[in-house]
């Protein structure tokens, strides 16, 4: 990990995950470490002992699913795609962050 990147911050790499699934549609594990990557714009490095646990964690809640298939360079690799309650709970992540950012904010003084 370089300088500018940072650890992903506790409690929010599931977020992150089921947000990347809502908005991609069915992506192997790597392919959703590297648009998180993309979309945090060099902020945060995923390997693949942060992502698989999550994706691990996920499943066993039903938030997502997953099958095999074949990725773009032709090996066998694992897809995992969002559930109903995934997205269910993508909405209550969503909105809780969104609180907890505001209030943070708040206290550091931003009145954004």
């Amino acid at each position: 990990m370089d300088a500018t990147c940072s650890p992903v911050p506790y409690g929010t790499l599931d977020l992150m995950v089921l947000k990347t699934l809502d908005a991609m549609g069915a992506q192997h594990g790597y392919g959703i470490a590297r648009r998180i990557e993309q979309v945090a714009d060099g902020s945060l490095s995923l390997n693949q002992g942060t992502i698989y646990p999550s994706l691990l964690r996920l499943e066993q809640k039903g938030w997502i699913t997953s099958t095999w298939g074949t990725s773009e360079n032709n090996r066998r690799a694992r897809f995992y795609s969002i559930t109903r309650k995934g997205r269910r709970q993508l909405a209550a992540q969503a909105e809780s962050w969104t609180r907890t950012v505001a209030v943070v904010g708040r206290l550091l003084g931003d009145r954004s």
